[in-house]
């Protein structure tokens, strides 16, 4: 699907603004996901964003690809760092800042640039593009409802194909089939270093509970040290948390869900850490409205579970992290987020996933998940899939 002309024009102009109001007089954009956001395209190449006038995209492979993909005007061939620079110098004035994407850009290839463009002094474009991206259009969350519609699709199946004695990676990958002959993108794109994530973390019982080098509140065992998250080679027992948490990507754009599913019954402590999750769920849908403050949110969610004698477990037993929610979109680590030391304030249009759980060692993970679009008056689901535990 391409992105209409229209939806570029209107990002482009966004981070343009941006800029003018940053005094930064533009920005070369390289990242896969940052260069796909603003032209349409994430083939191989370089988006040079002067901060008034036409962008132009420098395409390493596939030109002819980059050209049928992207609405942008000047679509050119790269040509070498000399033309690079000799592009800058034309679209940028000299002396000014010119914008890198500094979160993500290797070393090295910052050293490179420092030398092909010493006339001007080199600054983090990311933030602003980052805050930019933070609110969603009309167009992307039309795409995110796609995704959440297939995400349903995918739990109805659970429901069907759930049985004892399967094991964890043999779900995950029936589960991951389903989707995927429906559209899936596959990747799972995140921003941070070193974070990665492929589809799901699908556990059953203290599986769930294994702390890992992932960046949330669960882990897994996975299936061997050199990837240690997520589903491994346990099996499916009765009476025991069967964990599904389950991005689903269509044409770049992602939601985040979680439900709990159980083979015959679970213990009284589980349920009610749960329902304490969706107490937490429902109040933060009612305060996070446009205008609130995440680390509000977070320290409201936080005094809930204290309430309920269930701290020690909020987001994590040995390890805690301290966030609830984190914004998705074309990354699963979008801004905003839900923290203790997060203070940014929600705008309309924002996107997020919502994630109260309760971690529990040697016994099982319990909480819930769900993507929400910012609104003034709250927060609008866009995942629906009946977030009770499911009991089969």
């Amino acid at each position: 699907m391409a992105t209409p002309h229209e939806e570029l024009k209107h990002r482009l102009e966004g981070l343009q603004q941006e800029m003018r109001k940053a005094g930064i007089g533009g920005a070369l954009i390289e990242q896969r996901v940052d260069l796909f956001y603003f032209s349409g395209t994430a083939q191989q190449g370089q988006l040079l964003i002067p901060a008034a006038g036409e962008p132009c995209l420098l395409v390493r492979k596939n030109l002819e690809r980059a050209r049928r993909e992207s609405a942008l005007k000047e679509v050119e061939p790269f040509e070498g760092s000399a033309r690079l620079a000799e592009l800058v110098r034309e679209l940028i004035p000299a002396g000014s800042r010119f914008g890198l994407e500094l979160d993500v850009l290797p070393a090295n290839l910052y050293f490179r640039y420092r030398k092909l463009f010493d006339t001007f002094d080199l600054v983090d474009v990311s933030p602003l593009i980052r805050r930019l991206r933070a609110v969603k259009s009309p167009y992307e969350i039309g795409l995110m409802r796609q995704a959440a519609a297939l995400s349903t699709a995918m739990f109805n199946y659970a429901r069907e194909i759930i049985t004892a004695g399967m094991t964890e990676i043999e779900l995950a990958a029936q589960l991951e089939a389903f989707v995927r002959a429906r559209g899936h993108q596959g990747a799972v794109r995140m921003r941070t270093f070193n974070q990665e994530m492929f589809y799901d973390q699908i556990m059953c019982g203290a599986n769930a509970a294994a702390p890992s080098y992932f960046d949330g509140p669960t882990g897994g065992n996975g299936l061997s040290a050199a990837y240690p998250q997520g589903a491994g080679r346990g099996p499916i027992r009765r009476n025991e948390t069967i964990f599904i948490d389950f991005v689903t990507v269509l044409d770049g754009y992602m939601v985040d869900q979680t439900r709990i599913f159980c083979l015959g019954q679970l213990p009284e402590k589980l349920r009610f850490a749960h329902r304490i999750a969706l107490q937490i769920k429902e109040e933060l849908m009612q305060k996070g409205k446009a205008g609130s403050s995440g680390r509000d949110l977070y320290e409201h969610a936080l005094s809930l579970a204290a309430g309920a004698g269930l701290e020690d477990y909020f987001m994590g037993a040995e390890e805690k992290i301290k966030f609830i929610g984190h914004g998705v979109g074309l990354e699963l680590d979008e801004l905003p987020v839900i923290a203790r030391n997060f203070d940014l304030v929600l705008e309309p249009g924002m996107v997020i996933a919502l994630e109260p759980k309760f971690i529990f060692p040697r016994l099982g993970v319990v909480g819930v998940e769900d993507t929400f679009i910012v609104r003034p008056d709250g927060l609008e689901p866009l995942t629906s899939f009946d977030d009770t535990i499911q009991y089969l």
